[in-house]
């Protein structure tokens, strides 16, 4: 039997690479009491069109893509994915304790149900325009939840929506430079 020699390979290396995310803790994960309309509105933030899963996925397809020829922005894009991680983590913990269902199911305020698709994602081929998609999303994510907190009457719930909100805006900070990067020709980061 002839042995067959993998020949290519990814010269990226992900070892030691952390979420990135603000250095503040995060509120307790707890709520007043099972509200099943605030873990409706808690399902779309976890995986409707604009979503932790959403972004989840569009991050690490992004990475993929940019790994072998953008390694530093690959690197960093995977730093972020992992807080989005962290957020759909945090979020499924209170769909649950609202007395939800933790699923792929994004329940609207108007009855209707959708499983989260990958037809939500925006999936550009240049680097540049990958950055702009995901700070087009960090911004929808910021609109949403701070609608979401001003129909939630939970102070603990808000206070987790509050904190997730401070990671995606130091998130569209961190893709700024990257674009001024991507813009520039420099690839450092």
């Amino acid at each position: 039997m002839e042995e067959k020699r993998c020949t290519l390979s990814n010269p990226c290396s992900f070892a030691g690479i952390s979420p990135i995310m603000v250095d503040l803790p995060y509120p307790a994960i707890q709520v007043k009491e099972r509200n099943r309309a605030y873990a409706n509105m808690l399902s779309v933030d976890y995986c409707g069109a604009v979503s932790e899963m959403s972004a989840i996925m569009q991050y690490i397809n992004n990475e993929n893509r940019l790994s072998c020829d953008k390694c530093p922005m690959a690197k960093t894009i995977l730093g972020i994915a992992m807080a989005e991680m962290i957020h759909l983590q945090k979020l499924g913990e209170l769909i649950f304790l609202l007395g939800g269902q933790v699923d792929f199911v994004a329940k609207q305020q108007n009855g209707r149900q959708r499983m989260w698709t990958p037809e939500y994602l925006a999936i550009p081929e240049h680097a540049g325009k990958m950055i702009l998609a995901d700070i087009e999303a960090e911004k929808a994510a910021i609109s949403q939840y701070r609608m979401h907190i001003n129909m939630i009457k939970d102070p603990c719930v808000n206070a987790v929506l509050a904190r997730i909100i401070k990671d995606e805006e130091y998130h569209i900070m961190i893709l700024q430079v990257l674009l001024q990067e991507v813009q520039s020709g420099t690839n450092c980061m």
